[in-house]
């Protein structure tokens, strides 16, 4: 054998694995597990949606669009979807405009506690506002009528503005971080040159400004109608006790007995499909923000003063985060030290007996918490 060939010989191992793409290993993995978390559960749904008896059929989704309570639970998602997108824009933008271009003070406080809002579990915030603005005993109506006098509740958020107000108020985040991450990486620069030609601050924010986070706007808009469209505990909370059905909570009922699969899977499809069209959306939005850009994070942004407008503005922010915030975990935090929740937390209402159960007696918690 030659010199040369021995050495080819040496090192062939190495020199194939040089050539191999490391990569392959993880991207195979990650497909794998997009199978096994996404591709078997859709064509599940799928394959149910049109299994019949006698082979594959359309009859499911037939009865689906034929029944006039699935009719209106899937009414009931389009009017809670739309005016939830509206509304996290109406609080979200406002907040992301005051917190990245004015003086108001408070900034980090603000910023926060949006992030609290946009953590805390949206069931949560609907249990808690069942305890805060339900009918009979909650506090905030009590309140009401001892003030008044009056008969009638305040308010009731066993209702479809009850819901959307109450997932408006933890899905509005997605529209303030969108925004404010586009405000922080324009430059103001275009709204200088405008401001010195004339235009006025309104005339700015519409012409100049606007126009830039036109696509952040539109895409926290599209994420908050995809947070209401997929969620199940507010409306199971809220609209069932109201005795109106969300297309989440009557895929849920279609699984109680007698269960119908298959019509439950009919139901579930046009729903994957509304988000996924929403996605693709969203992701050519987002595709197309290079706008954003203008000037670079390094470049001077543009702080408009409030001047006497500076606290009235912060007493706003904080009056969204009271209703995210403070008053529901304040009465959650009511409750759990309370013998009875809907009377004053006196010295003689006062206990730890219920923390003391759930986290030393109740056995379920430790099962609980190991599942989350």
């Amino acid at each position: 054998m030659s010199v040369p060939a021995a050495r080819r010989e040496a090192v062939p191992v190495r020199a194939r694995l040089d050539g191999i793409d490391r990569s392959l290993p993880v991207w195979a993995a990650a497909a794998l597990a997009l199978v096994l978390l996404m591709a078997l559960p859709l064509g599940w749904l799928a394959y149910m949606s049109v299994s019949g008896e006698s082979g594959p059929t359309f009859a499911h989704y037939r009865r689906a669009l034929g029944d006039p309570a699935i009719g209106k639970a899937l009414w009931n998602t389009v009017v809670l979807a739309f005016w939830v997108g509206i509304a996290s824009v109406a609080v979200g933008a406002p907040l992301a405009w005051l917190t990245a271009r004015t003086d108001v003070p408070g900034k980090r406080l603000i910023r926060n506690l949006v992030l609290a809002s946009f953590v805390t579990p949206p069931f949560l915030g609907a249990f808690a506002w069942v305890m805060l603005a339900g009918p009979n005993a909650g506090l905030l109506n009590k309140l009401w009528r001892g003030l008044t006098g009056a008969d009638d509740a305040l308010l009731n958020i066993f209702s479809m503005p009850g819901l959307v107000f109450v997932v408006t108020i933890y899905t509005f985040p997605y529209v303030y971080i969108m925004i404010a991450n586009t405000l922080a990486l324009i430059a103001s620069d275009l709204e200088e040159a405008a401001a010195i030609l004339g235009a006025g601050r309104l005339m700015v924010a519409l012409t100049v400004t606007l126009p830039m986070v036109a696509p952040a706007v539109v895409s926290g808009f599209i994420l908050s109608v995809l947070q209401a469209l997929a969620l199940f505990g507010s409306p199971a909370i809220l609209a069932l006790p109201a005795g109106f059905h969300t297309i989440t909570t009557q895929v849920w009922s279609l699984f109680q007995f007698p269960p119908k699969v298959e019509l439950a899977a009919a139901v579930s499809i046009p729903l994957l499909l509304a988000t996924a069209l929403l996605l693709f959306v969203q992701k050519r939005l987002l595709g197309r923000r290079g706008y954003a850009a203008v000037g670079g994070k390094g470049a001077p942004r543009r702080i408009i003063p409030l001047g006497i407008w500076r606290y009235p503005a912060l007493l706003a922010c904080l009056a969204v985060m009271a209703c995210a915030i403070f008053l529901p975990y304040g009465v959650l935090a009511k409750a759990a030290f309370s013998r009875a929740w809907a009377q004053p937390l006196t010295r003689d209402n006062l206990t730890l007996a219920n923390v003391s159960f759930t986290f030393f007696e109740y056995s379920a918690t430790r099962a609980a918490i190991l599942n989350t």
